[in-house]
């Protein structure tokens, strides 16, 4: 018990810390009144993303897994508002926005009234909030090479151009985000095999991964520390 209390103090700590990384981006916005050099749609799937693990912990009862996303959903929800505030884009803010809505009153109505509850309802919930988190963890990779791809491979055109591995350089990472990221899954993921919950284990260990790879890319091409994140990875 004691192990399990420690591994949940870990994990609300290195989370949170995780989320407050947009604080930065919320303070940038203010100062310029702003927000031409923010990225919107990690906030939106990130605030799904601990929507969708809140409505998990309220089922399991599982009060790390609820403090956690109540927090995170409160800090993506109010980074959510500033960018409304002060982008110049709002149409296309607004349509992105109402699209998360939707897919969230889907999943609302798919899970409470079509699941019965219990056990289905969990396992279903839980499996669906692992591949969505799954995903964003390897988002990352994507920026590692296009040159690793044929030319005229179809999936080319999606990845980011950065090409870390072709250029040398990987002065676009963070290396406080990816040290933040390696601790966070590994402490979700070290509760979750305590917990025995496979839902909370599995979707964290991959960016466990992720990290030490961004870590090899830091050490074999001298990385240039940089205090922007890239990329804003949630956990659960």
């Amino acid at each position: 018990m004691e192990l399990l209390q420690l591994l949940s103090c870990a994990c609300i700590i290195f989370t949170v810390g995780m989320f407050s990384t947009g604080l930065t981006d919320l303070k940038k916005m203010r100062a310029t009144q702003s927000a031409d050099n923010v990225q919107f749609l990690p906030f939106l799937t990130t605030c799904l993303n601990n929507l969708g693990w809140l409505y998990y912990g309220l089922l399991k009862g599982d009060g790390t897994v609820k403090l956690v996303n109540t927090i995170g959903a409160t800090l993506q929800s109010l980074y959510i508002i500033t960018y409304c505030h002060y982008t110049k884009e709002k149409r296309r803010v607004f349509t992105q926005t109402l699209v998360m809505v939707c897919v969230l009153c889907v999943g609302w109505f798919y899970f409470s009234m079509v699941i019965p509850p219990g056990e289905t309802q969990l396992s279903q919930l839980g499996l669906a909030c692992s591949v969505f988190t799954i995903s964003m963890y390897l988002s990352p990779l994507a920026d590692l090479n296009t040159s690793l791809l044929p030319q005229k491979n179809i999936c080319a055109p999606y990845f980011h151009q950065l090409e870390i591995v072709r250029t040398k350089s990987v002065e676009r990472l963070s290396f406080s985000l990816t040290v933040a990221t390696f601790f966070t899954s590994a402490s979700w993921t070290l509760y979750g095999l305590q917990l025995g919950d496979y839902y909370i284990m599995v979707p964290n260990t991959p960016g466990i991964f992720t990290s030490l790879i961004r870590f090899f890319l830091f050490w074999r091409f001298g990385a240039i520390i940089q205090n922007k994140p890239s990329y804003k990875l949630i956990q659960i």
